[in-house]
């Protein structure tokens, strides 16, 4: 994803979240309901503080979502995930998911009451950053996205991926793929890095700049808060304005040669050959799909596929929760194109910039 190109999604979809929730808490007590994501606000271009605040006024804004539908918070905290991105400032990204870990248990026992303590956990993805990528000597991202892997293993993460070397090019090749799981085996077996929990915990350096992201991000939710939560200040752009801000400042810095990137900016190679291996994508697979599509849609029962997305219609229409609608049109094989359709007519089409 490019940087500063994120766009935030709609009030719809705080409902749509908030329905898949209280749906689950109720009916799949032991599922994984979402994962909260930080991963496309660093990507886009933010900072490690506004990764942590935007997408921790996110996770506000459902919890506040939820607990409006009559569910108590231990029913469904304990089954929020997270994914964060996971850049190549070494210490800040550790710094970054102790920070994580420590505001999330102090949001959920002190504003939210939750006495549970698997709600006060932060269990969290994590996947190397694809903006850190280059396409400039490729092979360099191998280093990149293991320096970052072990960030996040010596950060605390609870399961990671990592971006492949050639992402910068293409989809990645097998070979590419086969380089990062290798590099995560390599961290987990053979260096002892996942041996001990916080194994940087008690360094100054570490704590004082855990506490130093922490602070800035309380900041940053403080100033989100009186704004009005995490809506408001979508409706306003502020989030993407930051967000875009903080991502030219980081270009601006690159091209003035006062943020190194090796490959790009400095050691670099004059007459450089192109040759990594680029996937190519065989055209009669997206033949192949369109066919199975189109032998669903001649197969299945049309007309309740129909009344089924009537009733998601009348739901997305009115205040009820849209799981059970929507269950029973993936029942019915109606395709995520159709719901989606649905909702779009009952919702309409976000733009930036305007009220949602």
């Amino acid at each position: 994803m490019a940087r500063g190109t994120y766009i935030y999604p709609p009030r719809p979809s705080l409902r749509l979240a908030a329905d898949l929730i209280s749906h689950c808490a109720q009916n799949v007590p032991k599922w994984n309901t979402i994962s909260i994501s930080g991963y496309h606000i660093r990507d886009a271009g933010s900072t490690a503080v506004q990764e942590i605040a935007f997408s921790f006024a996110n996770a506000i804004a459902y919890l506040d979502a939820v607990l409006e539908k009559g569910i108590g918070v231990d029913e469904f905290a304990p089954s929020i995930s997270w994914i964060f991105n996971t850049h190549n400032n070494f210490f800040e990204e550790v710094a970054k998911y102790r920070a994580l870990r420590r505001m999330w248990a102090k949001l959920l026992r002190e504003r939210y009451g939750a006495k549970d303590p698997r709600s006060w956990m932060l269990r969290t993805h994590t996947q190397t950053g694809g903006s850190t990528l280059m396409a400039q000597q490729p092979e360099v991202n191998i280093v990149r996205a293991a320096i970052q892997a072990l960030a996040a293993v010596l950060g605390g993460v609870q399961s990671m991926a990592l971006s492949c070397f050639d992402e910068a090019l293409s989809i990645p090749t097998e070979r590419a793929q086969r380089i990062a799981l290798r590099t995560q085996q390599v961290i987990a077996y053979e260096t002892g890095a996942a041996d001990v929990i916080d194994p940087l915990a008690g360094s100054y350096y570490v704590e004082s700049l855990t506490n130093e992201l922490e602070q800035q991000a309380w900041d940053y939710l403080r100033k989100i808060e009186e704004m009005g939560g995490a809506v408001a200040s979508i409706e306003s752009t502020f989030m993407q304005r930051e967000i875009q801000e903080a991502a030219v400042r980081y270009q601006r810095e690159v091209e003035e040669g006062k943020r190194v990137i090796v490959g790009v900016n400095r050691f670099t190679e004059t007459e450089e050959e192109q040759s990594t291996p680029i996937f190519r994508v065989d055209p009669k697979v997206a033949q192949v799909q369109m066919d199975r599509l189109h032998d669903l849609r001649r197969n299945r029962d049309n007309a309740a596929v129909q009344a089924a997305l009537g009733r998601l219609k009348d739901a997305a229409q009115g205040t009820e929760n849209l799981m059970p609608p929507i269950l029973e049109a993936v029942k019915t094989y109606a395709t995520l194109g159709e719901i989606c359709d649905v909702m779009r007519e009952a919702f309409g089409d976000y733009r930036a910039g305007t009220a949602i």
